[in-house]
């Protein structure tokens, strides 16, 4: 492949297959606009010479912030590091306090952002950040400048575009991506063209995204697993349509039937949690056989062979209940590509069985992001585990457990931080990534936990939280939990019901449903809850049994901070929020 920096995947776009729709999003909530290749190269040159007129200069820093993916997004992208200037991606949940200290800490020039919502956002904090000259929008918004007011068509200016462009070296920093931060202050790390491409190209020859495919975007550009998906997509010549936001997913499957999406596992979980409910208000014998469909698709364990009866089965299961599963995805999906946290193997396993492959990956920021992925081929899956390793990523487990990576993709380091840089480093050149894991005997990689996440009893014994939870997330009734313990003499959990669920099983029981806390106080909803908890803790050794337990009413959001951007568990900010709570499962209130 040709492009070694970058900006040179749309250009191999260009010449390669140049499309007529590379960029697509809904303008009205009804029509789709698109712009080709061509133009998506020629917006972004027009926007570089604009910056250049801005005084910006190679190593100068701008900061994207939108609250959807939009095709400006990657037009400013484009047109930042053609030149040598450094974008930082934001998301746009992150609180105030931790959007100064980026400006700051990155000495940001210049600010795109999306539309009002986001301009006010910000707005208040704007005197803190010296370095800012000026805010740009790319929606129409009073007072604050519009993006196309950069384009410029120079002759002399584009020239030095091209001049800049040409002299930029695949290890040059690209981009400073700030972690969403499940702990302390975020840290920017530092990724080259060559970081990203090598990733990339190695995503490439595992994700099997063919030309003139279709694929919707949906996951926050801000984060690096989706930016570098998308750059997968342009190097395989697949048009990309933006969602105008989660809630018209749906809509927009129906809409654009697209080959591919990702996702993260809190949303697959709330796709299931759809189905299960449309199976559930079927009557008879449709009731029936939904159920018996499920039953096939959760027994057949991925990756083995299957008897004549199991194969059979499944293609029946197939025919008259999943197609409809694949209809609702638009009927053309050939995978969902997964990764950001674990995912229930349960899920993986159901959604490949229905002809639906999950593509689960594993990854952290600091390589660019991805490690490994599950290979499409079907005989290559394994629920439970991440997949294997991409072609240039050298991988080992330490004896404490934790994964180590060499690989071209991982970071130049942690901007202004070279403590912490120090710290993610063997002497001899290995990354710790923090994660606990292993190999299976055919070389596929399972992770087991974070090592950040790992606590201990007061017995000295180390508990693994994700598994757990993970494993209780399979109860229809159970939508969010964390696990606690830490120091303590057993495991207690803080519990989210899937209120939707419970309310049909108050129902039938005749329990009350008028108020939320009169549910989740009522001694027979408690008991229900420990019956269930009783039932999966067979499952688990002494040590990770649930002893106690407590029913919350509000959910875990990204909006109330107690989910990353990424939708994992702020695990910190749950314990503190909760600690009342906490303190009484182990008789500390005095």
């Amino acid at each position: 492949m040709s492009y070694t920096r970058i900006f040179d995947i749309i250009e191999h776009q260009l010449n390669v297959c140049p499309l007529d729709k590379c960029l697509s999003r809904r303008e009205d909530k009804k029509t789709w606009t698109s712009c080709s290749t061509q133009e998506f190269i020629s917006t972004a040159h027009k926007l570089s010479q604009g910056l250049l007129q801005l005084g910006l200069q190679k190593g100068d820093k701008t900061a994207i912030i939108s609250t959807t993916n939009r095709p400006e997004w990657h037009f400013t992208d484009l047109a930042c590091m053609q030149i040598g200037v450094v974008d930082i991606p934001v998301y746009p949940t992150i609180s105030s306090k931790e959007y100064e200290f980026i400006f700051n800490h990155a000495e940001v020039k210049y600010i795109f952002v999306s539309d009002k919502l986001m301009y006010r956002k910000i707005s208040q904090i704007l005197p803190n950040v010296p370095s800012l000259k000026e805010v740009y929008s790319f929606d129409e918004v009073e007072n604050v400048k519009h993006w196309k007011e950069l384009l410029t068509d120079n002759q002399e200016i584009s020239k030095q575009v091209s001049d800049i462009k040409n002299a930029i070296q695949p290890n040059d920093l690209a981009t400073i991506i700030y972690t969403s931060g499940t702990t302390g202050t975020p840290k920017g790390v530092m990724l080259s063209h060559h970081n990203i491409v090598s990733n990339v190209k190695d995503c490439l020859a595992a994700i099997p995204v063919g030309k003139n495919e279709i694929v919707l975007s949906f996951l926050p550009l801000s984060h690096v697993f989706e930016r570098t998906i998308n750059y997968v997509y342009f190097a395989g010549c697949v048009s990309v349509y933006f969602a105008d936001g989660l809630e018209s997913i749906s809509e927009h499957l129906q809409d654009i039937k697209p080959h591919y999406f990702t996702t993260v596992p809190r949303l697959l979980e709330r796709v299931y949690e759809k189905i299960i409910k449309k199976g559930q208000a079927l009557t008879g014998f449709k009731k029936q056989l939904f159920f018996w469909s499920l039953k096939q698709a959760m027994e057949n364990e991925l990756g083995q062979p299957k008897s004549f009866s199991q194969s059979s089965n499944l293609m029946v299961a197939n025919k008259f209940v999943f197609n409809k599963w694949r209809e609702a995805l638009g009927g053309r999906i050939k995978a969902i590509i997964c990764g950001s946290a674990p995912l229930q193997p349960r899920l993986a396993t159901i959604f490949t069985n229905a002809n639906i492959p999950v593509l689960e990956g594993y990854g952290l920021t600091e390589c660019s992001p991805v490690v490994s992925v599950v290979p499409f081929r079907q005989k290559d899956f394994r629920a439970g585990c991440v997949g294997k390793l991409l072609p240039s990523v050298q991988a080992k487990i330490e004896a404490d457990g934790e994964i180590l990576i060499k690989a071209p993709s991982v970071m130049l380091g942690y901007y202004k931080n070279p403590e912490e840089t120090a710290k993610m480093f063997t002497e001899d050149g290995w990354l710790l990534t923090g994660d606990i894991g292993e190999f299976t005997a055919d070389g596929f990689l399972k992770i087991t936990d974070r090592k950040k996440e790992l606590f201990k009893t007061s017995g000295g014994k180390y508990v693994a939280p994700a598994p757990i939870e993970n494993k209780l997330k399979e109860s229809i009734y159970i939508d969010q939990i964390a696990l606690e313990g830490d120091g303590e003499k057993y495991i207690s959990a803080l519990i989210i019901p899937e209120f939707e669920n419970l309310k049909e099983w108050c129902s039938k029981n005749q329990i009350s449903t008028i108020s939320i806390n009169d549910i989740l106080n009522n001694p027979q909803v408690k008991q229900f809850y420990k019956d269930i908890i009783t039932e999966f803790n067979v499952n688990f050794g002494k040590v990770e049994q649930i002893k106690q337990f407590e029913l919350l009413a509000d959910e875990w959001t990204v909006e109330n901070g107690l989910l990353t951007a990424t939708m994992k568990l702020k695990r910190k900010v749950i314990k503190e929020r909760y600690k009342d709570i906490i303190d009484t499962f182990y008789n500390k209130i005095t």
